[in-house]
């Protein structure tokens, strides 16, 4: 009897070995399928930069490892998408208990993937030499419109060494994954439903890679970004993600805006422009922002900031420090912000770009390098140039758009230790603006730039006010609003104070109060100027000149430059114009004489009926589109 007894529990733990077995070969193979994906990613990386050796032999082997390195999340997220499909067989293979149809269907897949790449990369590499970026949905467009345009300027040669190229590449890779794969064989014997349960469970795993992390930001192309040099960027950047990412990403609809002939657009808004010029006094001079000659300039961007925190602006007793440096500053009280999300805010605070209703700029890398940038201006002037951020600068291709921008150090969550990394978007505002204060130095004059992320949602900060109890946003608020006071007084208290210029503004449409009903209201926001550079005569005054975030540029440049078509210096009284904002199929205008907003959906206008300025904006509304299509 206890043998039996013995035997039975031999038997049983025979049957969980054998399923633990099957489970690991499962895993294994899926695990294996994965490396060599991404394995292959990496060398057709190195082709690529072999391809173009009279630009990459130039590097040593730390700048071939940084590229390969930086640009392997990206592989890892291609070779996740890839792999899916292995693992839902793989799922099969354990609950059937069969190989004889999944491994048909995997070399099926084998073939197919590879000849994807093969043609993906191929095509990559020929584009590259002309277009100087990697590969997007624009050959496709091309060639679905006129495919013998699009091949008229190839050689029959270079269409046939093209050919050679693809099948070569589509046959290597198919024969790396089906001689390392055909090896692992997995045949279930026993609890199949539970084996397959389990490896459903593991192919769910691949989320991680694909996603890029289990971090905020989902992958992006911003996260191949690492150095001021674009080329090494570019070959860091996986080509078959670059296409991916643009084809799901892109709402170029730029025809939809063309309301009238260029001609007539530009008249218009001439017209608009000259009415406005005669309804402004004539006795006005031009003031100059600052007495000192190249003064340290801090540009302060505030998460979700409106008006309303404010109490000599209307608002609550919220953002008590702001105002108290408002009152004693230079204070746009007639200031509104572009957009309604930071990624279409900063390219018109840092660009001086108006954001675009229905896209983001920043989200599409090749039009964002192409941006003007106030970094840039500044940097040829001999500043020195510095972004600081607490989250996470691969979100919505943030640290892509910087580089880009000419930034030479951006500094954002990973340069802080890990103790300070505790909050949803990473460093709370106070060590961040601690931080960026103990990096500056009085080498030469300086441009920088902090924004902040603790007064966005979840409202989660380091603060509590007792006044704020039971509202965590006015109190998150309220936190940030302390650390700006805080942070201004510690710039007071430095020698270099004499000569710095503070620019304090929110990046997009208030987050209070909520869901305001009227666009400009919700859009309404301060633009502070402050520091011992400011211009004596300009302590104190509210200027209410009509100005929208992309005025910023010229203003603290002082000078209006063909760089920034669409910004104005808001102290040059001959400068007339006018504040635009947008949110999704909404545009709307502010200026002396009229407030309009004009639904694109509905095609209708609402507030001020002038026809002239109606008509003014749909030609603004144009030339922005037009600008965009041009980058």
């Amino acid at each position: 009897m206890q043998d039996i007894k013995s035997s039975r529990k031999i038997r049983k733990f025979a049957k969980c070995k054998s399923v633990d077995r099957i489970m690991l070969k499962s895993v294994f193979k899926l695990f294996l399928t994965f490396c060599i994906y991404t394995a292959i990613l990496v060398v057709l990386r190195l082709a690529f930069m072999l391809a173009y050796w009279r630009i990459f032999g130039t590097y040593g082997a730390g700048e071939w490892l940084a590229a390969v390195a930086h640009g392997l999340p990206m592989d890892c997220s291609i070779a996740g998408y890839l792999s899916v499909v292995p693992a839902l067989l793989c799922v099969v293979e354990c609950f059937t208990g069969s190989t004889r149809i999944t491994e048909r269907i995997s070399y099926i897949w084998y073939t197919i993937t590879g000849l994807l790449l093969a043609i993906v990369y191929v095509l990559d590499m020929v584009l590259y030499g002309y277009w100087g970026f990697r590969l997007d949905v624009m050959p496709f467009f091309y060639f679905s419109t006129s495919p013998e345009a699009s091949l008229a300027s190839a050689h029959w040669y270079e269409l046939f060494l093209a050919f050679i190229a693809i099948a070569a590449i589509s046959f290597a890779i198919f024969l790396a994954l089906r001689s390392a794969t055909a090896r692992v064989k997995v045949i279930a014997a026993n609890h199949r439903w539970l084996q397959a349960l389990f490896m459903l469970i593991i192919a769910g795993l691949l989320i991680i890679p694909i996603r890029g992390g289990l971090g905020l930001a989902p992958m992006n192309l911003s996260r191949a970004y690492f150095s001021t040099d674009g080329r090494l960027n570019h070959a860091a950047i996986n080509p078959a993600f670059s296409l991916m990412y643009s084809a799901t990403h892109k709402n170029k609809d730029y025809d939809r805006f063309m309301f009238m002939s260029d001609e007539e657009a530009e008249t218009a808004l001439t017209e608009y422009k000259a009415v406005l010029r005669n309804s402004m006094p004539t006795d006005t001079a031009a003031v100059r922002l600052t007495t000192v000659e190249k003064p340290d300039v801090w540009l302060i961007i505030l998460e979700s900031f409106s008006s309303r925190l404010m109490p000599s602006a209307g608002g609550e007793a919220i953002a008590v420090g702001l105002d108290s440096i408002a009152n004693s500053s230079l204070w746009f009280t007639n200031f509104y912000a572009n957009s309604f999300r930071t990624d279409r805010a900063l390219t018109s605070i840092l660009s001086a770009f108006p954001a675009l209703p229905t896209m983001s700029l920043l989200t599409n890398v090749e039009q964002a390098e192409k941006l003007p940038s106030i970094a840039t201006s500044f940097g040829k002037q001999g500043y020195e140039t510095n972004y600081f951020y607490g989250g996470d600068i691969n979100f919505a291709n943030l640290k892509a758009y910087l580089v880009g921008a000419g930034y030479g150090k951006i500094y954002s969550e990973k340069d802080f230790p890990s103790s300070l990394r505790t909050y949803k978007w990473g460093v709370a505002d106070g060590p961040l603006s601690d931080f960026a204060l103990n990096k500056s130095h009085a080498a030469s004059p300086e441009f920088n730039v902090v924004q902040t992320s603790s007064s966005h949602e979840p409202f989660e900060v380091p603060y509590s006010n007792p006044a704020f109890d039971g509202a965590p946003a006015k109190n998150a608020f309220a936190y940030t609003d302390s650390c700006l006071t805080a942070f201004v007084n510690r710039l007071k208290a430095t020698e270099r104070w004499d000569r710095t210029l503070v620019v304090i503004v929110p990046d997009h449409l208030g987050a209070w109060p909520l869901d305001l009903p009227d666009a400009p209201e919700r859009h309404h926001v301060p633009l502070i100027i402050t520091g011992g550079a400011l211009n004596p005569a300009l302590i104190g005054v509210k200027n209410s000149n009509p100005g929208s975030q992309a005025d910023i540029a010229a203003t603290i440049l002082e000078s209006e430059v063909p760089e920034f078509p669409f910004s104005r210096n808001l102290m040059d009284s001959g400068s007339t114009g006018f504040a635009v904002f947008s949110e999704p199929e909404i545009v709307g205008l502010v200026s002396q004489t009229d407030t309009i907003v004009y639904n694109i959906a509905t095609d209708t206008f609402s507030g001020s009926d002038n026809p002239l300025a109606r008509k003014a904006l749909k030609a603004y509304l144009q030339q922005q589109y037009q600008t965009a299509a041009q980058l």
